[in-house]
């Protein structure tokens, strides 16, 4: 089963057990004028999620398996879904 690591500005904010529950921890970054669209394009903030193979994967800092960049959109929908 796959894992997800959230990043935010090349820290860790959040992960999951899938990708949208994964998106749910840009909550923690929420821009506080709610433009997401700016929000992902300020210089720096290279939002996207980190794919491993499982948990276990994760917890032994193993290579993710892939970067999956994350667009405003794809947050929006999973603030929105959650």
């Amino acid at each position: 089963m796959t894992f997800y690591e959230a990043l935010w500005h090349g820290e860790s904010i959040g992960d999951g057990g899938d990708a949208d529950e994964a998106l749910t921890a840009y909550r923690a970054v929420r821009p506080e004028d709610g433009d997401w669209p700016a929000a992902c394009a300020a210089p720096g903030s290279d939002p996207h999620l980190l794919r491993y193979s499982s948990f276990d994967a994760y917890l032994d800092n193993a290579d993710a398996l892939e970067t999956i960049p994350v667009s405003a959109a794809m947050i929006i929908a999973a603030l929105a879904a959650a």
